[in-house]
């Protein structure tokens, strides 16, 4: 369980560190604002999502197993932290990813990091699909600037309340989260290499406050950004209250454990390389552990961003470390700038990260499958949206795994690359 940053230092030179910044400092553009709107779209203060991205990032490129792994938190945790934290309040979900991190502890120190093979293919696609459809239903609101006292947590209810809701639609921040969608979308076909979904947010925001425009901030909505991290600390709890949360740790532990050994696996195509995986299940229960302390969110590896270090020059954990730096360094030094991003921006862009983990560019292919696989989808992305994200996990798993037992000889997945 070696980090592979000890591999990596040997012989690295000037060079070397010099596309790292590069590409730690660019990772941290794109990351900067997802943090903030994972966070809030997860029902958390938006500094928890920063404090997670440096923190457990910088855990995560320090102890990991992959040579480019970016983590922070992610998009796929937005459904089960905003469940935790309505049903266990927010000490709640502390003290959920601090076992979490535990348990990834367990996983690491009896090998399990290869296991991740034989977890249905289609089961990570229809829990991936449902995440994706419960994220952009949510950010229709702040999206459009609608006027509503209380948006239900069941999809179909939502789904209710935001139709009868659309009289109140705002058409200045309509407009506003719109044009953001579009900005992204043209820069990076534009500069595909540059991280253009800051410049698209931060050009939208900059519009709110220089014409006054009537639009929701962070700023107006949570207070100014602090300045600092906070002091880590350990939660007062009780066995009747591990207990009671430890179903959702161990949610988050699987959740944590299959989003980052996934994207390890992706970059290990996209690098021709050979990530390290018990180190990075090790990693990511120290990253958790270490979150918990801050009050953070779960931390993990992130796809898209790994992804955007990749292209962006990054070749070893230095990348991972300045990314999170650079982060930090913008909580301390630029915390009132980013107080004023627009709500409906983040709202924009979380639609955007939603269709990408959707992956709409395999969806023909999903039509070829053989009916046993397309079933096993439908089922777990239905159960996702319409249940439970852990029922739908427990029951994909289940049936796959008795489906595989059934056609005996079937091969192991062979993994694609996803883009979440």
């Amino acid at each position: 369980m070696k980090p592979k940053i000890l591999s990596t230092l040997p012989g690295y030179t000037f060079q070397a560190f010099t596309q790292d910044l590069v590409a730690g400092i660019t990772v941290a553009m794109v990351a900067l604002p997802l943090s903030l709107a994972i966070a809030i779209a997860s029902g958390a203060d938006p500094a928890a999502g920063l404090v997670t991205a440096i923190v457990g990032g910088f855990l995560i490129s320090l102890l990991g197993g992959s040579r480019v792994q970016i983590g922070g938190p992610t998009g796929a945790f937005i459904v089960v932290v905003f469940g935790v934290i309505a049903e266990h309040g927010y000490d709640g979900l502390v003290l959920a990813t601090l076992l979490a991190g535990l348990i990834l502890l367990g996983a690491a120190s009896v090998r399990a990091g290869n296991l991740i093979r034989h977890i249905p293919e289609p089961v990570v696609h229809g829990f991936t699909i449902g995440i994706a459809i419960i994220i952009a239903t949510s950010q229709i609101k702040d999206l459009l600037g609608m006027s509503m006292s209380e948006v239900p947590a069941e999809f179909v209810a939502k789904v209710a309340a935001l139709w009868h809701a659309l009289p109140t639609v705002t058409p200045v921040s309509a407009a506003i989260g719109l044009g953001t969608m579009v900005l992204i979308v043209l820069f990076r076909r534009a500069a595909p290499k540059l991280p253009g979904l800051i410049v698209g947010i931060a050009a939208t925001s900059a519009l709110v406050v220089l014409a006054d425009l009537p639009v929701e901030t962070i700023e107006s909505r949570f207070g100014t950004l602090p300045n600092a991290l906070p002091w880590p600390s350990l939660l007062e709890f009780s066995l009747a209250k591990v207990v009671e949360v430890l179903p959702s740790a161990v949610i988050i532990a699987f959740l944590a454990g299959v989003e980052s050994l996934l994207s390890a696996m992706v970059a290990d195509k996209m690098i021709a390389g050979r990530h390290r995986p018990n180190a990075e299940l090790l990693a990511q229960g120290v990253a958790n552990i270490g979150s918990a302390l801050f009050a953070g969110l779960p931390a993990t590896g992130a796809i898209a961003r790994t992804a955007t270090n990749v292209r962006a020059g990054g070749t070893t954990p230095v990348a991972g470390l300045v990314h999170a730096v650079t982060i930090l360094a913008a909580l301390l030094f630029a915390a009132g700038l980013v107080s004023k991003i627009a709500m409906p921006a983040l709202a924009g862009l979380l639609i955007l990260t939603a269709w990408n983990m959707s992956e709409p560019h395999k969806w023909r292919g999903y039509l070829a499958l053989r009916k046993s696989d397309r079933f096993l989808l439908v089922l777990t992305m239905g159960l996702t949206v319409l249940v439970d994200l852990s029922v739908a996990v427990g029951v994909g798993v289940a049936v796959g795994l008795a489906l595989r037992l059934q056609r005996r000889n079937a091969p192991t997945s062979d993994w694609s690359d996803p883009d979440r």
